[in-house]
């Protein structure tokens, strides 16, 4: 831990004297490590760790900043101990010690089931119905303090989508929204965040700037919701970023030409991640992308023009989930070096990096990760 935090120090007084040089001027070793942080992976259907995996030898190798987990990296006999162990090992190779991330909504966003071994959860629209804060902080609880004994520190979670248009496809019939009122979705979110933060667990809300009114998937297509997006929607983020306890922010891919009128999804607009997150709604945490090979992102923006936007748009930490065919996967040593390229090529810069590696390591700090 010593170790680890010497070389933090060394590179944060590094990047704390550059503004926005080349990168030409900068130690390679230094630039890597920061890109490497900005990174989060999925790591396939692995259950344990295996030398000779190709995802996991790489990860070794680098700086990532993290994995996120999925219900295929779950032992269906052993489902507890086994992922125990699984994470434990992750962190154990871990240069850096690492967000260990996981979709647990409850109900029907659930990777943790109870025929794994875990309790039973209850969906975001089941709680809003009974509308009980009380039993919204109790789930949450137990939630959270699950992660916690797993060693789980990131929840991409609650969603603070507005229930708007009811043959939602990916938000309501789904369960995930507490409602269509603002002030209900901020209340119960709270709760859930409060759940979280006590037990050190960063969440992310999302997806930012509002996805309930949606009819498409940005899993499969672009999702165009210019005429049906309500400046309500931002009512959640503005007073969960005012009472000062968001940790994280998922950014969603849908397009909104109401916020940015070149039509780019949420992920790589600039108007809507700096000038309306950052600079408008005052919020300073880390700002997470959604998975960066759905669908809305790649069919029509391409692996590398849509991480250049991405990061110079607002996007701290790049999330690729790999839940696709092998011929379409992505390895960290692909994505590290694309972006050192465009970095020395001029396309991203470097202004962002930094102020992306500040935020993680801050945060990492935060909940004890680092010293």
């Amino acid at each position: 831990m010593r170790i680890i935090s010497i070389i933090l120090f060394s590179i944060i007084l590094n990047f704390n004297s550059v503004s926005n040089k080349r990168a030409n001027n900068i130690q390679s070793d230094s630039l890597r490590l920061k890109i490497s942080q900005m990174l989060i992976f999925g790591i396939g259907d692995l259950q344990k760790v295996l030398e000779s995996d190709s995802m996991l030898e790489a990860y070794s190798k680098n700086y990532l900043g993290g994995i996120i987990l999925f219900e295929k990296n779950i032992n269906k006999k052993r489902g507890k101990h086994h992922l125990k162990i699984l994470i434990d090992e992750v962190q154990r190779i871990s240069q850096i010690p690492s967000f260990i991330a996981i979709d647990e909504e409850g109900g029907k966003v659930n990777r943790l089931k109870p025929e794994y071994g875990f309790h039973q959860t209850k969906s975001a629209k089941y709680l809003g119905q009974l509308n009980n804060l009380d039993s919204t902080y109790y789930y949450a609880k137990l939630t959270s303090s699950l992660l916690k004994e797993l060693g789980i520190n990131v929840n991409f979670a609650p969603t603070v989508d507005l229930a708007l248009n009811l043959e939602n496809s990916v938000i309501y019939k789904y369960e995930r929204s507490y409602g269509k009122d603002p002030e209900k979705v901020h209340f119960h979110a709270l709760k859930f965040i409060k759940a979280h933060n006590e037990n050190n667990i960063i969440t992310a809300i999302k997806h930012f700037p509002g996805h309930g009114s949606s009819s498409t998937d940005t899993h499969k297509e672009v999702t165009d919701v210019s005429k049906s997006w309500i400046i309500e929607e931002l009512f959640p983020y503005q007073k969960l970023i005012d009472e000062g306890v968001v940790t994280g922010i998922m950014s969603s891919h849908v397009v909104n030409s109401q916020l940015d009128d070149s039509m780019l999804p949420a992920t790589l607009s600039k108007k809507t991640l700096t000038t309306l997150l950052r600079e408008f709604l005052s919020y300073k945490g880390l700002i997470f992308s959604d998975d960066m090979q759905m669908s809305a992102i790649t069919k029509y923006y391409g692996l590398e023009n849509s991480i250049i936007m991405a990061i110079n748009g607002g996007i701290d930490v790049l999330l690729f989930s790999n839940n696709q065919t092998a011929k379409n996967k992505v390895s960290p040593e692909q994505i590290i070096s694309l972006i050192e390229k465009n970095i020395e090529d001029g396309n991203i810069s470097m202004l962002r990096i930094n102020e992306s590696f500040r935020r993680i390591i801050k945060l990492k700090k935060k909940i004890n990760l680092i010293d």
